[in-house]
């Protein structure tokens, strides 16, 4: 198994997960040829994707799909609640594959397993995928960390995690009126650095050894502070940070 990350932040967001001959799209939110663009860079045929997945219906998670969906005739797999908000903002050449939260499918022996999330969207999702004996997490937009989040990542070796601000430089930040500040930290907007890091804290028992943060806020936050807080109390965890404007290399 091994995952590669697209493009993560504000602007937006994609992932390649590839297990056991099958390879699975995460999200969407490059445009298309971005996304295409990006593939083929790390070696990726954009014809080889399986299928696609959906965490959730924001722009940044899904402005590239309608034309992509022009160009790979593959599903995608999306909640009731996400597909029908999707469908209805103009993705209607989809064929699509309706789960809903909390179940898994399989496909060619990679488990494909989703969970519940905090976040200001209809339904969104996270992913843990299981092929032989690998784990692999993803946790994209969230509020807070639950106990539901934290079992089912519980085992994973790697994990894509969003670390989207530092406490201190959100506070600081001129740019952003406090209503958008506190839709950011509540319990139902996006995970602080130190949110994530109590997060590792709670996996690294179970074998978590690889970590790659991201949907970093380019005001709010900065890959030192985001790796700092993770490898402070975890020397042994490999760490690095997702960057909107390239890929971040294969793990696994």
């Amino acid at each position: 198994m091994r995952f590669i990350v697209l493009g993560s932040g504000s602007g937006g967001n994609a992932a390649v997960v590839e297990a056991g001959g099958i390879r699975l799209l995460v999200d969407a939110g490059l445009s298309a040829k971005q996304l295409t663009d990006r593939m083929k860079s790390c070696g990726v045929d954009p014809a080889s994707i399986t299928a696609v997945l959906l965490t959730h219906e924001h722009g940044d998670h899904v402005k590239g799909l309608r034309v992509l969906m022009k160009q790979l005739a593959v599903p995608v797999y999306a909640t009731p609640s996400t597909a029908m908000v999707v469908r209805d903002g103009g993705v209607d050449t989809a064929s699509w594959k309706i789960f809903e939260s909390g179940a898994g499918f399989r496909m060619n022996g990679l488990e494909v397993q989703s969970f519940a999330v905090p976040h200001d969207a209809v339904e969104p999702v996270g992913f843990t995928f299981r092929h032989e004996e690998k784990a692999f997490g993803l946790l994209s937009d969230t509020g807070h960390v639950t106990k539901l989040i934290t079992e089912r990542l519980r085992g994973v070796q790697a994990l894509f995690v969003e670390a989207n601000y530092d406490d201190g430089l959100l506070e600081a930040d001129t740019k952003r009126p406090w209503s958008t500040k506190q839709r950011i930290s509540s319990r139902h907007g996006h995970l602080s650095n130190a949110q994530t890091a109590a997060l590792v804290a709670e996996l690294v028992p179970g074998g978590l050894r690889r970590v790659v943060l991201g949907h970093l806020s380019r005001d709010c936050n900065c890959p030192v502070k985001a790796s700092a807080a993770v490898k402070a109390a975890f020397l042994e965890v490999d760490v690095c940070c997702a960057e909107q404007d390239r890929t971040c290399g294969w793990w696994g």
